[in-house]
C-alpha cells in the first residue's frame, strides 16, 4: 500500500471509530488485508473472501490506471485477456451477498474491497448499468479525489 493509501485508509479508521460492525469481510488480496487491519486493528476478526477481490485484468494487470480506465467499457462482458470481465466480478459479488443474506441477516458489516466490487455494488443493489457505474465513478470523474467508504442497504437487489 502506498503511502497515500495509508494516510487515507488511517483517516477512514477516524470516521468509523464508532460504528459498529456485526463483522467484518474484506477481500483476501494484501491491500485490502493492509486496510482493514489499519481500519480495526487487530482486536477484531476479518473475514477473508475471494469473491471481493478487485477484477482480475490479466494482461493489462500492471496497466497504468488512466490507460485501464480507456478499457473498463470495453470489458464489462468481455473479458480481459487472461483474465474476467465486469460482469464476472458481478456474479462473485452477488454470490458473495447471497451468502450475507442467508447468514448475516439483519447484520450491519463493513467489506473493504476494491473499485470493481464497488461499482458491483451500484449495479446490483442501486440498480445501475455497468456503463453508468464506471462513467459516473469519483476515480474516474475525479481521478485526485478520495471518497472515504459508502454505504449500502442490502434488501431485495
Amino acid at each position: 500500500m502506498s503511502h497515500l493509501g495509508t494516510k487515507q485508509t488511517k483517516e477512514l479508521s477516524h470516521i468509523v471509530k464508532d460504528v459498529h460492525f456485526d463483522e467484518i469481510f474484506s477481500s483476501d488480496l494484501k491491500r485490502a488485508i493492509d486496510s482493514a487491519h489499519i481500519i480495526w486493528g487487530s482486536s477484531r476478526i476479518i473475514i477473508q473472501d475471494k469473491r471481493l477481490r478487485e477484477c482480475n485484468y490479466g494482461d493489462f494487470t500492471l496497466f497504468k490506471t488512466s490507460k485501464l480506465r480507456e478499457l473498463m467499457i470495453p470489458h464489462i462482458n468481455d473479458s480481459f485477456p487472461n483474465g474476467e470481465s465486469y460482469f464476472e466480478v458481478e456474479k462473485r459479488i452477488r454470490s458473495f451477498l447471497v451468502d450475507l443474506k442467508i447468514n448475516y441477516p439483519e447484520k450491519k458489516v463493513a467489506v473493504v474491497s476494491h473499485q470493481a466490487p464497488q461499482l458491483a455494488l451500484e449495479v446490483i443493489i442501486e440498480g445501475k448499468t455497468w456503463e453508468q457505474a464506471i462513467k459516473e465513478d469519483w476515480r474516474i470523474m475525479h481521478p485526485k479525489a478520495w471518497k472515504p467508504g459508502w454505504s449500502f442497504i442490502l434488501e431485495d437487489y
